[in-house]
């Protein structure tokens, strides 16, 4: 048997439980429910990939996904992965209304590619892997929460904190001042999710300025189809202004540099799968624009693929691939990612360097 033919797929729904309710302005999770896909070669070597089913955000479903990994892997098999490339194209067509199932499939693809090759995934994407820290989210929750997770996590050793607001304004501001003192000098990164208009969200930077804060990063201010807004806002703060729902494919992120709409992209591969976000990453560093390397609710083996991505290629400069701290278990971190958000690729010998098993 040729070792690169794929012989044999596998797909099935992963669950696990959260720690908290991951709740943003969009919606909520209450536990972790995702389609995990493997593939096998010719030469027994395995692929891991993972598709996040964010259905608030995509409109992606749990079912759906399931069938189109199926689906996927079916028209797969006998396919020489060395062609990944051919295949990614083919792929983009066949799952253009899953990006989550494409970005599974894709993972597992180039994990078992570089399992082969005997290389880590970062190899794929440059020479070094640059040294990466997570931020903490601190979920939507009341003003006690709020301060209890902060102080837990700023004990634990991190010092970049992005807060989740969008649902109460004058709630969100005492949340945003209790970061600030239970943190000190620490980053604080907004993350909106599309809860405000472009006016109040400008409102909420001038009663920021009036306390004395200044965010270090302000992701998705306005709904996903305001364009004018997002730019309002990038035009009227020196705070670096990070595009996330509103760019869901190369295109997006085209006009988005073009029009100077945001000063930052959120990467996910869940948005996108791992050749189109190279090519987004690419596109971002020759035109002077930020990267973020961010994810939906996923396991350690969907964030570490995706830190493998940030750190090969070297140019983000923020890191938001912090849900295995959000999911329970010993394990739920996975072997590269410390508890102080620290993720050490040096240590992957071959491909991502994490995988599982599907009942």
């Amino acid at each position: 048997m040729t070792p690169q033919i794929v012989i044999k797929t596998q797909a099935a729904v992963i669950r696990a439980r959260l720690n908290q309710p991951f709740r943003t302005a969009l919606g909520t999770h209450d536990s972790l429910e995702n389609v995990g896909f493997i593939l096998t070669l010719g030469d027994k070597t395995r692929g891991y990939g993972e598709a996040a089913v964010a259905t608030h955000i995509t409109g992606e479903t749990l079912q759906g996904t399931l069938r189109s990994l199926k689906e996927a892997g079916r028209w797969l098999e006998g396919k020489d992965i060395r062609h990944y490339l051919k295949i990614s194209t083919e792929l983009r067509e066949r799952l253009s209304k899953n990006k989550a199932a494409l970005a599974a499939v894709e993972t597992a693809l180039i994990d078992a590619l570089t399992r082969q090759w005997k290389i880590p995934l970062w190899k794929f994407f440059g020479n070094k892997p640059a040294p990466l820290k997570t931020d903490i989210t601190i979920v939507i929750a009341d003003l006690n929460e709020t301060e209890t997770t902060v102080k837990k996590y700023y004990r634990q050793g991190f010092r970049q904190f992005k807060l989740k607001i969008g649902k109460d304004f004058d709630l969100d501001i005492r949340r945003c001042h209790a970061v600030k003192r239970l943190a000190p000098r620490c980053a604080i990164y907004l993350d909106v999710n599309q809860g405000y208009s472009a006016g109040e969200m400008l409102k909420f930077l001038s009663a920021l300025k009036r306390l004395n804060i200044k965010p270090a990063l302000l992701e998705q201010p306005v709904v996903r189809s305001d364009w004018e807004g997002l730019k309002r806002v990038t035009r009227s703060t020196k705070i670096p202004v990070c595009a996330d729902e509103s760019i869901r494919s190369l295109d997006e992120a085209v006009r988005c540099v073009r029009e100077k709409a945001a000063g930052v992209i959120n990467i996910k591969l869940m948005k996108f799968g791992i050749f189109e976000s190279r090519e987004i990453a690419v596109l971002a560093r020759a035109n002077g624009v930020g990267l973020m390397a961010g994810g939906m609710m996923e396991t350690s083996l969907a964030m570490t693929a995706c830190a493998h991505l940030a750190a090969g290629m070297g140019c983000f400069q923020y890191i938001d691939l912090d849900t295995p701290f959000f999911i329970k278990g010993s394990s739920a971190l996975g072997p590269c990612l410390s508890r102080r958000g620290e993720y050490d690729l040096r240590t992957v010998k071959q491909g991502i360097g994490v995988s599982f098993k599907l009942l």
